[in-house]
């Protein structure tokens, strides 16, 4: 199994990144990004469009080659081919042979995948009453869900790739696929990292965070940490821009409403004067970070990796 490959350790994180970055021409659409993920969790991939995240899940899928620094699964590089069984991708437009039925499309996941288990594959494609002899063409929206997720999971993968899963389906079959993610996941002990544009999703579904903004990574870590980390504070608006007892915080973001003053901030210990103190939600320190690219970087202890030879190897692991 891949997350036993390496014996120092390393196979404790399924993603680890150092300097990587992607440039098309002149633009980069990832830029210095150094974080980890540890192996079993459930990490949810948020951020604007054109903010980086399928750029790093085509990188971690080998559809894409980095152009500085590196990427490990499961302590191996990205590009060494004992990878490949243990990740399994699955792109937001869910690819699958239209002709084909269903029973064809499990088949040939048989035939691809070494480790294949039909068992697990046919049991979340019957749970679902999708019928067998059903071409894929002829599925509802949420059913070629069902039969694409019944496809990487059949792989028996140590780590799930999902961009953007639950866009375009109804309410219903969102509920319902998202229960088949969790339990499968939870089942298998999978590790997800899964794309969304819905921040209430990744609110119930996950429990580690990394969201990046303008090719780079903003928040990472554990959800109830990096929440932990925060206050909401509002009250009065006495004085011209930030008052002295909330400057000594970090302030992610501020502003101003007629004589309300509110701010998210990193507490440094108690927060002084007569102000209203609350615990933000994940979508209120998410904006905050998202709206706010002047605000440093937030990566929780476990989420940061060692500076030490950052992008040498990388870099040449991705000439290589």
């Amino acid at each position: 199994m891949g997350g036993m490959r390496s014996a120092d350790g390393a196979g404790r994180w399924a993603m680890e990144a150092r300097g990587l970055g992607k440039r098309y021409g002149r633009n980069w659409a990832l830029r210095d990004c150094s974080f980890r993920l540890p192996a079993g969790a459930i990490c949810g991939l948020v951020g604007s469009n054109g903010a980086g995240k399928s750029t790093l899940l085509n990188m971690a899928a080998r559809l894409a080659r980095p152009t500085t620094g590196s990427l490990r699964i499961f302590g191996l590089p990205v590009t060494d081919p004992g990878v490949l069984a243990d990740y399994a991708f699955l792109a937001q437009d869910k690819p699958l042979f239209p002709r084909f039925t269903v029973e064809e499309t499990l088949r040939l996941g048989a035939e691809l995948n070494p480790r294949w288990d039909r068992a697990v594959a046919e049991r979340i494609v019957r749970s679902g009453k999708v019928p067998l002899g059903a071409r894929v063409g002829t599925l509802s929206g949420g059913q070629r869900s069902r039969v694409a997720l019944a496809l990487a999971f059949g792989k028996r993968p140590e780590l799930l790739l999902l961009d953007e899963p639950l866009a375009e389906l109804d309410p219903l079959s969102q509920h319902e696929i998202a229960g088949l993610l969790m339990a499968e996941a939870a089942e298998q002990g999978t590790t997800v990292v899964m794309s969304s544009h819905q921040l209430t999703d990744v609110a119930t579904m996950c429990d580690h965070l990394l969201a990046v903004s303008e090719g780079r990574v903003r928040l990472a870590g554990e959800v109830d940490e990096l929440l932990g980390a925060h206050r909401l504070v509002t009250g009065a608006h006495l004085v011209e821009g930030v008052p002295p007892q909330i400057a000594r915080h970090t302030v992610v973001e501020s502003r101003t409403t007629g004589r309300q003053f509110t701010a998210l901030i990193q507490a440094r210990g108690p927060v002084e004067g007569d102000w209203k103190v609350s615990a933000p939600s994940l979508e209120e320190v998410l904006l905050g970070y998202l709206r706010s690219p002047g605000t440093p970087a937030l990566l929780t202890a476990d989420a940061q990796v060692e500076d030490e030879d950052r992008g040498t190897r990388g870099e040449e692991e991705a000439a290589a």
